[in-house]
């Protein structure tokens, strides 16, 4: 039961729907059916096209939801390709919500999702980042493969760099991401430009003086499948390669992950490089098993990257290095699966910092 102050504040905040749009204009009214379909009010839509092959088709879609909902869905188009950081940072200055609500161009908004986020946003103060659950589905999105689920229930960190070492990683997807706006907007940068991490550091920046929650809701429904389509703005040529997924633009990812942490932490002065690292080399199932398919001896040159890194001073790195060589990444995908789904979460691995229960 809420209070009638805080079912007040749930309606006067506002969020802005920010959708990084490149290619995948097949997928586009989907989302937006799924974001216009909420029971929450007070939010709008803003769409920045980055300058991709599929302009004119993402066009014809926005603008037709545009004359449909006037006022609820804006309609941008980026004068050169920004990248991917780039188009995020664009999108948080052309916003004008209280907090931002990052979507990626192929997935889905989860039913409530935006009156979930108000309600929690309500009843607490100095909110920065809003952690969340997501599902990954296959084909229709009735066909869920997997959730994401951190822990069991919602949860309140407070400002710091516990709290910054606990949200860091777990916010790489951005499908349900929130940041609060005019924060992001103060620590606006294109240093990171072609890291495709640019919401790690406005995580990390906004935390150092701002509160997080997690909710346990699944609010994003994340498209698996899709073809990365990076490496086509100027940031990111030579680091990703468009349609694939290298080994150089693995480690690329990796050390940018590495770098961010390692900037805020100098500049802010808030010991996080390490605990990012150890959390990093506790959960590097995903770093590894992302580039499983190459051959043996690749494989283990690339390991060898990741642990000169630093990930290598933990042993669990070493563990899923040698689970995936001995059983394989798709048994090791059923094994692990099997774990989060009997748990009903992601193992807590290496004292990880839960916040305060709400």
């Amino acid at each position: 039961m809420y209070s009638g102050t805080a079912d007040h504040r749930s309606r006067k905040l506002k969020i802005s729907v920010c959708i990084p749009a490149y290619n995948r204009a097949s997928v586009l009214s989907q989302l937006l059916d799924s974001i216009l379909s909420q029971s929450h009010g007070n939010f709008d839509v803003v769409i920045a096209e980055d300058g991709s092959p599929e302009r004119p088709l993402i066009a014809d879609v926005a603008r037709e939801y545009e004359r449909r909902y006037p006022g609820r869905i804006h309609y941008y188009e980026n004068p050169v390709n920004l990248g991917y950081d780039g188009n995020l940072r664009r999108l948080v200055e052309l916003a004008d919500g209280d907090y931002v609500l990052f979507m990626g161009n192929d997935d889905l908004m989860a039913p409530n999702a935006l009156q979930t986020i108000s309600d929690v946003l309500a009843r607490h103060s100095n909110v920065g980042v809003v952690l969340r659950a997501y599902a990954a589905f296959e084909g229709d999105p009735s066909n869920i493969v997997q959730e994401f689920k951190y822990f069991d229930r919602e949860l309140f960190f407070p400002a710091g760099a516990q709290t910054i070492g606990t949200v860091y990683r777990r916010s790489v997807v951005i499908p349900g991401m929130v940041l609060h706006r005019k924060a992001a907007l103060a620590h606006a940068t294109c240093r990171f430009d072609g890291t495709l991490l640019y919401q790690l550091y406005l995580v990390a920046e906004l935390l150092v003086t701002m509160n997080a929650v997690y909710l346990p809701q699944v609010i994003a429904l994340y498209r698996n499948g899709g073809t990365p389509d990076f490496g086509n703005s100027e940031a990111e040529k030579g680091k990703f390669q468009p349609k694939a997924q290298t080994p150089e633009s693995s480690l690329h990812f990796i050390r940018g992950m590495l770098e961010i942490a390692s900037f805020v932490a100098t500049e802010r002065q808030v010991p996080i490089y390490e605990p990012i690292l150890k959390d990093m080399a506790n959960y590097a199932y995903p770093l590894l098993s992302i580039q499983a398919r190459l051959s043996k001896w690749q494989f283990m040159r690339y390991a060898k990257s990741l642990s000169t890194m630093g990930l290598g001073r933990y042993p669990l790195f070493w563990i899923y290095f040698l689970a995936i060589l001995v059983l394989g990444a798709h048994n090791m995908d059923v094994i692990i699966g099997t774990i989060k789904k009997r748990l009903g979460r992601t193992p807590a691995i290496g004292g990880v910092y839960r916040g305060e229960p709400q």
